[in-house]
């Protein structure tokens, strides 16, 4: 089993380390989401400023796979978040204080590649901790990687070059993990994303308790959310045009805000097939910054993936995502000095209802409405 993975690993040391990533993210259960089916929530913040969107069709003994690409990965090696045809889907955010090693920094940043390879051979939750157990020694990832399967089983999986330790969903409260860029299982106090965590928390409160948690409580509200936790209030509700962007869930470097939301749990003795899969999962994609982002839902298919999000354009990028990146221009107008550390939020809010959290939410609303219909008349 390991020999099958040695040539994979290696060669992805010969490529460069990114710079620092941050992310929130939270798995959902079952049980917490009205429509009785399990998410993976991520709101992605990377270096790789431009994103996109492909289909990954199964070569023998593998499985197809939709995932969340950076736009110049032309040979679609890195997936940052997917579903495969088998019902099982991933994610992560980075890690910051759960490394134990002196593994050069040239060997790490390896996670994307990792997550490909579980979304061409993982169909459960179990089948990811068997892979982690399987591969090579130092496996050049520091991260919490979250999964869930078509049983309705989920985990974060915390996890280091050689070890990890798993945090089930059928043990979280509520039914609900959050995870940022620290390990809960980590150092003490290391790490980044405190108060992003927080503020997820704060916003999930009311919903979890309900159990009424749904993919655009997710992308409409958690990743347009300017509420600061230090502060503790909205500061997209103030009186200031000018907001320094620190410690919100969106921030500058966010280039997508994807749910990936899956099927009513299986009986453990039931295969899901890739037709089924098709039709019942879903990965409502919002590509770019997130405030600007339009959502879009993408299935598991050939022809499941939006040609607006697909790499179509020069250099990889997508239609969407060069759209939002235009927005966001607008958002963050300074380009002199630390600019990019100041948002204008009239641009995203203001008393004319022109701000483009105000026009472009009333209309993903509409797409979760749209397709959700659309859904559940298959079943």
């Amino acid at each position: 089993m390991k020999k099958r993975y040695t040539l994979l690993i290696p060669s992805i040391f010969l490529f460069g380390i990114s710079n620092l990533l941050a992310c929130t993210s939270a798995i959902i259960g079952a049980g917490a989401n009205p429509s009785g089916r399990p998410m993976l929530w991520k709101n992605r913040d990377t270096s790789h400023a431009d994103n996109k969107v492909e289909y990954v069709a199964g070569k023998p003994g593998e499985f197809g796979y939709v995932a969340l690409f950076n736009a110049e990965d032309a040979s679609l090696e890195e997936a940052w978040m997917g579903m495969n045809e088998a019902g099982f889907a991933v994610m992560n955010t980075a890690s910051y204080n759960i490394k134990d090693d002196d593994v050069a920094p040239e060997l790490m940043d390896k996670e994307g590649y990792l997550m490909t390879v579980a979304l061409k051979k993982c169909r459960t939750v179990d089948d990811f901790a068997n892979l982690l157990d399987s591969l090579p020694r130092p496996m050049g990832v520091e991260a919490n990687f979250g999964v869930i399967d078509a049983y309705g089983n989920g985990a974060y999986f915390e996890t280091n070059n050689h070890s990890f330790n798993r945090i089930n969903l059928c043990d979280a409260e509520d039914g609900v993990i959050v995870r940022t860029n620290y390990s809960h299982t980590g150092r003490p106090d290391e790490g980044f994303g405190f108060n992003r965590e927080a503020v997820a928390c704060r916003l999930l409160d009311p919903y979890r308790k309900k159990k009424e948690i749904t993919p655009e409580l997710l992308t409409e509200t958690l990743s347009r959310s300017f509420w600061h936790d230090l502060i503790q209030r909205d500061l997209s509700e103030g009186p200031d045009r000018w907001v320094i962007d620190q410690d919100f869930i969106p921030r500058y470097t966010t280039t997508a805000t994807v749910v990936i939301e899956g099927c009513i749990p299986l009986p453990a003795d039931k295969y899901i097939s890739p037709q089924d899969v098709a039709r019942q999962y879903i990965m409502w994609t919002g590509i770019g910054y997130a405030p600007c982002s339009e959502i879009v839902a993408v299935r598991c298919s050939p022809e499941g993936v939006d040609s607006r999000l697909r790499g179509l354009l020069p250099d990889g990028h997508c239609e969407l995502g060069d759209i939002a990146q235009k927005r966001k221009s607008e958002v963050f107008p300074i380009k002199k000095g630390n600019g990019e550390k100041y948002i204008d939020m009239s641009k995203l809010f203001n008393k004319e209802g022109t701000g483009y959290v105000q026009q472009l939410v009333p209309g993903n609303l509409e797409t979760y409405r749209r397709e959700k219909a659309r859904r559940d008349s298959s079943e």
